[in-house]
């Protein structure tokens, strides 16, 4: 094969009749290698030097190369850490642009471009050769990939139900799942998965991290491995271990599957920094290939990383060859995969410029303008680790945000902390207070109670303390503060009266979240009842402990939540599209508040810090109804230690209040017509419809 000049455009590695392109960003570099190898990816068989640079990028033609050729890098220059350079040829390289590996990373001191264990560390240059523990590039050709079955539809962001699931961890011990592609891509697009997604009622599946990702060396040290995938390498190339064949199009037809259910699929994608770590960490790809523009240095000790991600280093995507890398992979996903959109990890990071956070950093700026990305779902995850990093609230309109304050509010109200009412009512009003003010719609709240980071639903009313000795960190690492309670036994118990107690809790926790202005997010597995036994950190559980238990399902508890989910998908004014004030026009959707002796709440009612009561009526015009009929929802709430007497509010014109849902332990019914006795703990959700065109408080 001859290798010729080429272009120096589009970056990475591109197919032609003749041969294939291969362009690599380096602004300083001294030279590259394009380095192929046997189909294996085990016996490097030739090497050619990259003949041109244009505008940084070094670029070469190989005249007589096909699709599936496999490769790897190596880059020249110097190796000076305390100016920010660590080239170093003796390492293999992965292309950034990679859409596929080939062969399995495997963790050696090779990896190092310094000499492990020697005095000034990396500071030291090490000759070793990596190549045969490092996964190499394979040549995609682009043009073959058949397009993605894109959903013909598209749920606003309002009627999203969110799902969040762990690709491998989903499957692993699912009955009805072939043992060959558990905890694959293929294992998801199963029917009995889809089937059961689709009867629980979830419209969007959140998948955790899905680009390929490698572990990090001190949890190889402890063999243990990453099972979150939070430590990406590759952003164009899905997670090998993730595949059950050889070929990347399985994720595809997982997506193709899950949209001809009915689902949409967003990717959970970490961009904020790589699996290369802190100053002290391997060399796998970017800190080889061009380490001075592709991280954020220390602007006067450039031998060591910006890290704001708490992760070892940031990504700059102040660096307009960082963020095209970025947009390019965004947009790869969306075009030739089929995906709905993204949750950004540590999204602050990604928005920081020179001066800290800016809403209208080059990042955000190049989402809104897109013409690709513009349309598709924009989630945050608004914090980071760095200088001011809690910006919840202040992304831009496009975006919707993971929503704590939710999470920590619902927690809190639920086990009977004082002085929550005013939170409480903030939060299941879609949180106005955060949002509101940059024009944004509820919408923008994404509430959960748990995520894959915490502790699951089960165990947070199981458990006062993490429990995390499995991560071998001394139970040192994952949340302290989890605003949990174990109802009187640390962990699983054989007392009647508390699992009861606690199954109810669970209700009440799920109920809040579904029927909250917002949109709802699930944790797979909380609706069964999963438990972690108290770990709330399992990022590195790969095993039992991490994966959904099949085997040990609260069937009542799915029942429950496929109920609610159905409730809200019927009633479109619990996910209505404007925040909610109080009006009381023909046609104005309003939510009253009332104390449970149904007197209107005043503001000395609001700040009783023991009051643990609540009542609300949300009711509005029902939307695509045809004759315009007026509705009415009814949610009364006792987060109290003992049983309340609740009156029912008195509207004008109103049908009898139906009861729709609760979760006391016992059947609910009425101690007369206008009177309900709930249950510690407990609630009732109850409906009616107007008889007349005002629907008005009487």
């Amino acid at each position: 094969m001859k290798l010729h000049a080429g272009e120096p455009y589009p970056l990475g590695a591109t197919v032609d009749a003749n041969g294939v392109n291969f362009a690599l960003f380096s602004a300083n570099a001294t030279g590259v290698e394009l380095c192929v190898f046997d189909a294996d990816g085990k016996r490097e068989l030739c090497r050619y030097q990259l003949p041109q640079k244009t505008h940084q990028v070094w670029h070469g033609y190989l005249q007589g190369a096909q699709a599936g050729l496999v490769y790897g890098y190596r880059v020249h220059g110097p190796y000076q850490p305390e100016l920010g350079h660590r080239f170093n040829p003796h390492k293999l390289l992965l292309d950034p642009y990679c859409r596929q590996m080939v062969g399995k990373w495997q963790a050696d001191d090779s990896h190092f471009g310094y000499v492990t264990g020697s005095p000034g560390d990396d500071l030291s240059f090490d000759s070793r050769d990596n190549a045969p523990f490092m996964p190499k590039s394979k040549v995609v050709d682009l043009a073959k990939l058949p397009s993605p079955d894109k959903a013909p539809w598209r749920h606003p962001i309002s009627r999203s139900i969110i799902y969040e699931l762990h690709v491998k961890g989903f499957t692993m011990t699912h009955p009805e799942v072939d043992d060959s592609v558990k905890g694959r891509f293929a294992g998801l697009a199963t029917p009995a998965v889809l089937n059961y997604l689709t009867e629980l009622g979830v419209n969007c599946v959140e998948l955790l991290p899905i680009h390929s990702f490698f572990d990090e060396p001190f949890l190889s040290a402890k063999n243990l491995s990453n099972y979150w995938g939070y430590n990406s390498i590759g952003f164009f190339a899905p997670h090998p271990g993730y595949l059950s064949g050889d070929e990347i199009g399985e994720f595809r037809d997982m997506v193709a599957a899950f949209h001809r259910a009915g689902i949409e699929v967003i990717l959970d994608v970490v961009y904020n920094h790589t699996a290369e770590g802190y100053h002290l960490g391997p060399t796998y790809s970017f800190r080889g290939i061009d380490n001075a523009s592709y991280y954020r240095l220390h602007p006067n000790e450039p031998r060591y990383y910006i890290n704001d991600s708490g992760c070892g280093n940031n990504l700059d995507l102040t660096h307009p060859r960082v963020l095209q890398l970025v947009m390019d992979s965004l947009r790869y996903w969306v075009e030739y995969m089929g995906i709905d959109g993204f949750r950004f990890d540590l999204a602050t990071c990604l928005a920081r410029e020179t001066q800290g956070f800016d809403a209208g950093s080059g990042f955000l700026d190049s989402l809104a303008q897109d013409p690709v990305l513009c349309r598709v779902k924009l989630i945050a995850e608004p914090w980071d680790i760095g200088p001011e990093g809690y910006q919840l609230g202040r992304f831009p309109e496009q975006f919707s945000e993971w929503n704590d304050k939710f999470r920590d509010t619902m927690r809190r109200f639920w086990r009977g902390d004082a002085g929550m009412m005013g939170e409480f009512a903030r939060r299941i009003h879609g949180s106005a207070d955060v949002f509101e003010h940059g024009h944004r719609p509820p919408a923008a709240s994404i509430n959960f109670i748990t995520s894959h980071d915490g502790f699951t639903l089960r165990d947070l009313v199981s458990y006062s303390q993490r429990h995390n000795e499995a991560n071998g960190e001394n139970n040192r690492d994952g949340h302290g503060e989890n605003f949990s309670y174990h109802y009187g036994v640390e962990g699983e118990t054989c007392d009647l009266a508390i699992n009861e107690l606690r199954q109810r809790q669970c209700r009440n926790l799920l109920t809040t979240l579904i029927l909250s202005q917002g949109v709802p997010m699930l944790l797979a597995g909380d609706e069964m009842g999963n438990s972690q036994q108290g770990n709330n950190n399992a990022y590195c559980q790969d095993g039992p402990l991490g994966w959904l238990d099949w085997h040990n399902v609260d069937t009542s508890l799915q029942d429950f939540t496929r109920e609610l989910i159905s409730l809200r998908r019927r009633f479109p004014i619990l996910c209505h599209r404007q925040f909610i004030h109080h009006s009381h026009g023909q046609h104005d959707t309003c939510l009253d508040w009332f104390s449970h002796d149904s007197e209107p709440m005043s503001k000395s009612s609001w700040a009783e810090a023991q009051c643990r009561t609540l009542s609300l009526i949300l009711s509005g015009d029902l939307e695509y109804h045809q004759d315009g009929q007026r509705q009415a929802l009814l949610l009364m709430v006792n987060a109290d230690e003992v049983p309340r007497d609740f009156t029912l509010p008195v509207l004008s014109g109103l049908s009898t209040w139906q009861v729709l849902t609760h979760t006391q332990s016992t059947s609910c019914t009425a101690q007369s017509e206008s009177q309900y006795r709930l249950q510690d703990r407990s609630l009732i959700l109850l409906y009616a419809e107007f008889n007349n065109e005002s629907g008005v408080i009487a």
